[in-house]
């Protein structure tokens, strides 16, 4: 008398089911983290860029000896920069990234004002 025995190698599906709930909370947990460091990361560049455009800034009104209040364009602050300075939280350009007025103020974000700004 042979005895057969029909079960065959594999995963159940209760196992099936535990293991996808645990890679989804494993997501639930990971996402949000990701999502944040890329925030603080972006903020963190957009700051360093508000640094180096006022540091061109001040030394464009330094060589030109200009005065505090003097107005301060684009094309003024452009030739001091290493490369073009965009803003990584969705800039293309400088004139729709960053704004500078003045020698005397600092130049400030377009994209997201509220938190890439430079520290005093």
């Amino acid at each position: 008398m042979k005895i057969r025995n029909t079960r065959t190698a594999g995963f159940t599906l209760v196992e099936i089911m535990i293991v996808v709930a645990i890679i989804g909370l494993l997501a639930a947990i990971a996402i949000p983290n990701f999502v944040r460091a890329r925030t603080t990361s972006q903020m963190n560049a957009c700051i360093n860029n508000l640094r180096q455009i006022d540091g061109a800034i001040q030394q464009w009104a330094l060589e030109n000896k200009k005065e505090p209040d003097a107005a301060v364009t684009e094309a003024d602050v452009t030739p001091y920069l290493k490369n073009q300075v965009v803003c990584p939280s969705g800039g293309t350009t400088f004139a729709d990234s960053y704004a500078v007025t003045t020698v005397a103020a600092a130049p400030t974000c377009l994209k997201v004002p509220a938190t890439h700004v430079l520290p005093q």
